[in-house]
């Protein structure tokens, strides 16, 4: 019997040769299309979420055509449900790899989370238990996902308000084992990182300080909101609903510091300002950026870091 294709194996057959360019991007929002076109901003990339594209034409296709000519493009899934405890949709995942063959991403990237229940889409990204079961279903979704695509893709680390007293692992060492196992890449959400600090009271610095940078491939920013739970303590929603807060910023200067420059994605999905506040929010990312390449050697390239050999 033929051996199955080990991790470094299946991330090698799956890389494809394009790359998000290190600077800033942005989601994109139809109602900034007109700005967009008619300026030709100095925007690094523009990032979708897949199921808004999934129809077959129409204007959300027509606009991306047009963006697509001038600007890189990351991909983002949010209904996969990847650590669903049921099988992958098939018939999602046909459509998924329509839209990635139609327009070539440099980048696609999911959730470690779940969504579905049944025939049910329950529409919110919710907390899985971080035990051997869930891993190996997990594993199984990602490798079936890069066998469809033929990509390597990324995954990101949730923003949660709840966990499960059954996880045997952290959530740090879980994002390991998946990597290790499949050879996928890293989307590393410094908000999420923030609000979940925020919300089960961890030091966010620490968790930076422990996460797998070396297979980071990309980093979202966004802003939260602020709610009370039934205690009365404070509690944060990942709601993408207003300006990157000035710890989520100092955060991801601390991220910078360890994995150096990298694609940066400003996500502002609810509550859109208008373009100019939006294309402010990435230039101070790229000031980062900048910054962050003009002080020399991340914490990873100068050998610090110990998480290279997952």
């Amino acid at each position: 019997m033929e051996a199955s294709p080990s991790a470094k194996d299946r991330s090698v057959a799956k890389d494809r040769p394009r790359s998000l360019p290190v600077r800033a991007g942005v989601g994109l929002k139809s109602e900034h299309f007109d700005d967009i076109v008619t300026s030709t901003p100095d925007v690094g990339f523009f990032e979708i979420h897949a199921e808004n594209f999934m129809g077959a034409g129409g204007p959300p296709h027509a606009q991306l055509t047009r963006i697509r000519q001038d600007y890189p493009l990351s991909v983002h899934g949010v209904g996969l449900s990847i650590g669903g405890a049921q099988p992958l949709d098939r018939a999602h995942l046909d459509r998924l790899k329509t839209l990635i063959d139609r327009y070539q991403p440099e980048s696609f990237s999911e959730h470690l989370a779940w969504s579905t229940h049944g025939a049910n889409y329950l529409n919110d990204l919710l907390p899985i238990p971080y035990t051997n079961q869930t891993l190996k279903r997990v594993v199984s979704h990602i490798n079936q996902l890069q066998d469809k695509l033929q990509q390597r893709i990324l995954l990101e680390n949730p923003a949660t308000y709840l966990g499960y007293q059954a996880s045997s692992y952290s959530e740090i060492d879980f994002l390991h084992e998946v990597v290790r196992q499949t050879g996928c890449g890293l989307l590393l959400d410094v908000n999420n990182v923030y609000v979940c600090a925020v919300n089960h009271g961890f030091a966010a610095d620490d968790y930076i300080d422990a996460f797998p940078m070396a297979h980071v491939d990309e980093i979202h920013l966004a802003g939260f909101a602020t709610d009370y739970d039934d205690l009365g303590e404070t509690l944060l929603i990942d709601a993408h609903c207003a300006p990157v807060s000035a710890s989520v910023w100092k955060l991801y200067e601390h991220a910078l510091a360890r994995r150096g420059p990298i694609p940066t994605l400003i996500e502002w999905d609810n509550e859109a300002p208008a373009w100019p506040a939006l294309q402010a929010e990435a230039e101070r990312a790229e000031a980062l950026l900048r910054k962050c390449g003009a002080t020399g050697q991340s914490a990873l390239s100068a050998g610090v870091a110990h998480d290279v050999d997952v």
